[in-house]
């Protein structure tokens, strides 16, 4: 299962009821940061996410909404002890964004950049072991990626195999945690007690872009579809075209062409008093939709 919350839904500038754009996501106490806009370490202190133990941030591109919150959040980190290093992923440009960032701050840990990682991967970190990630091109005013987040599932314990397999009782729990044994001579693989593979968790999150026919194909399947919704009067298509964003029906029209389970419409422009207003402009689409609001708080299970 993972917790996710909207800690920010508001693109360009933040409003008093509306933060900028940052995602949150907590699987099994492994805490997650996707952008980090103005208002993040308020959010988070609201809703008592923690700031000392984020393991991995992932930053969509380096516009101020999606990473200016970054200099006030690392700073609380390093004020909370924070010792081991944070890894920073994001797209061509993080490493010098960075670099200026800590022209401005002084932090206790080592920060790791990956810029511009290209396909599926994942961390070496037994914390993130679970987790593998995929990157997408994105076509906006300066380099935009998109993110997959595959959270894998582990195979049930299957006890008649194990006996079967004549595997010692002592090493099923080690073997159920995917190491291999060898005992006199006799090599013990996790496959040797476990059952098939189970699906895991799919959450894609899509924002600062045209729809492009790549996203579709990219986000099949997801449990969760975020996506950001800059504009919801019909009407503003030309600020869409011109600004490099998506209005409501575009972003439903993805769900839809992606085959998505449920999709999280965030990134408002603050001329959007109510997005709520725009509701019928997705829905009518894609009935699966949720119009998101700060600290909008939501859980993903594993499908049965």
């Amino acid at each position: 299962m993972v917790n996710l919350t909207l800690l920010g839904c508001g693109g360009n500038v933040p409003l008093p009821n509306r933060f900028l754009s940052s995602l949150f996501m907590n699987f099994n106490g492994r805490k997650i940061l996707v952008d980090c806009g103005e208002g993040t370490q308020v959010s988070m202190k609201m809703k008592g996410c923690g700031f000392k133990d984020i393991d991995l941030i992932c930053i969509t591109h380096t516009h101020g909404d999606h990473i200016i919150g970054l200099i006030g959040l690392l700073s609380t980190m390093g004020n909370s002890e924070r010792k081991k290093p944070v890894t920073i992923i994001g797209p061509v440009g993080i490493k010098e964004a960075m670099d200026a960032i800590q022209v401005l701050i002084t932090l206790p840990y080592k920060l790791n950049i990956i810029e511009n990682p290209e396909g599926i991967f994942s961390l070496v970190d037994p914390i993130l072991s679970d987790l593998s990630i995929e990157t997408i091109e994105l076509e906006h005013s300066t380099e935009c990626i998109g993110y997959n987040f595959y959270f894998a599932r582990h195979p049930k314990f299957n006890v008649e195999k194990a006996k079967q397999n004549n595997v010692p009782r002592k090493y099923w729990n080690m073997l159920q945690k995917g190491m291999t044994i060898m005992d006199e001579d006799v090599n013990y693989t996790p496959d040797m007690v476990l059952g098939d593979d189970r699906k895991g968790i799919k959450i894609s999150m899509i924002t600062d872009t045209r729809p492009l026919d790549t996203i579709p194909e990219f986000i099949y399947d997801a449990d969760l579809f975020i996506c950001e919704a800059m504009y919801g009067d019909e009407m503003d298509i030309s600020k869409a075209i011109k600004n490099k964003h998506m209005l409501f029906r575009e972003a439903a029209s993805l769900a839809v062409r992606g085959n998505a389970k449920q999709l999280l419409l965030t990134h408002f422009s603050p001329s959007i008093e109510d997005p709520n207003v725009f509701e019928n402009n997705a829905k009518s689409v894609f009935e699966n939709t949720i119009i998101g609001y700060d600290r909008f708080s939501t859980q993903i299970k594993y499908p049965e």
